[in-house]
């Protein structure tokens, strides 16, 4: 009761607000802030985009990870989708469903897109900014099916957040319980970010708000349920969602 979501600039310790409607209008510069200021540690952060129309990610695109799968380094991108309906905020669960029994984090950097781009030559000039994204994957799912769609589709299988930044992280760091799992510079990548905006957008046209998962490093493991798994970008802040199992579901479909 008397809460409400709104848009907000983060200031040190402190949120001031804005008067966008959404993100969206936020990026696009239709919207001013307010003279109200909360304090960040009396705020629920949700996921800083709205349903974005997509999120591209890339697989195989950090130089470790490559060598850990035992992979040979691909000559363009290889992406694929997670459905927005995956997207959870910081702090909220991430729930392992009972077709899977194993359950991976993958820490990543993703780029969030600030105005439409197609078949562009300059990706550099329609990224807003940067935020922490958890390309949750059910392991043994991807091994099994021919497409990764479910594997990587679930329901809270997309970590978002905690923040925007307007400056592109250097370093990716994941941990679990606590512990160091990954550690890695984004100089380890295949794919900059520039050039997956430019790739992508040659497949398929970019909106506002649009999100780009830009692959993880090598570490890539389990979770169990309990666990708190955290993505860090270096100048945006840490992702941290706890691990549930599904209470039930329904039997899958013949």
């Amino acid at each position: 009761m008397g809460r409400r979501v709104f848009i907000g600039a983060v200031e040190d310790d402190s949120v001031i607000e804005t008067d966008a409607e959404c993100m969206v209008d936020f990026m696009a510069g239709r919207a001013s802030l307010r003279e109200k200021r909360h304090k960040l540690s009396q705020l629920r952060t949700l996921a800083p985009v709205g349903p974005p129309s997509k999120i591209v990610a890339v697989g195989l695109n950090y130089r470790s990870h490559i060598g850990e799968m035992h992979r040979e380094k691909s000559k363009i991108p290889i992406i694929f989708s997670k459905p927005s309906s995956a997207i959870i905020g910081p702090e909220d669960d991430i729930v392992m469903p009972r077709a899977s029994k194993r359950v991976d984090y993958e820490g990543e950097s993703a780029i969030v897109i600030g105005r439409r781009a197609k078949d562009v030559s300059d990706g550099g000039a329609y990224i807003f900014g940067w935020t922490c994204l958890n390309d949750v994957t059910a392991r043994d799912l991807q091994r099994t099916d021919v497409d990764w769609t479910r594997a990587k589709g679930f329901d809270t299988f997309c970590p978002l957040g905690p923040y925007i930044s307007r400056k592109p992280p250097t370093r990716v760091r994941t941990l679990l319980n606590g512990k160091v799992v990954q550690d890695a510079p984004t100089s380890d990548r295949v794919f900059g970010d520039t050039a997956l905006v430019e790739y992508i957008s040659t497949v398929m046209t970019l909106e506002p708000g649009d999100v780009i998962a830009t692959g993880t490093p090598s570490g890539i493991g389990p979770m169990r349920a309990g666990d708190v798994v955290e993505v860090q970008l270096d100048g945006i802040g840490s992702l941290r969602n706890h691990v549930i199992r599904a209470e039930r579901e329904r039997k899958a479909i013949a």
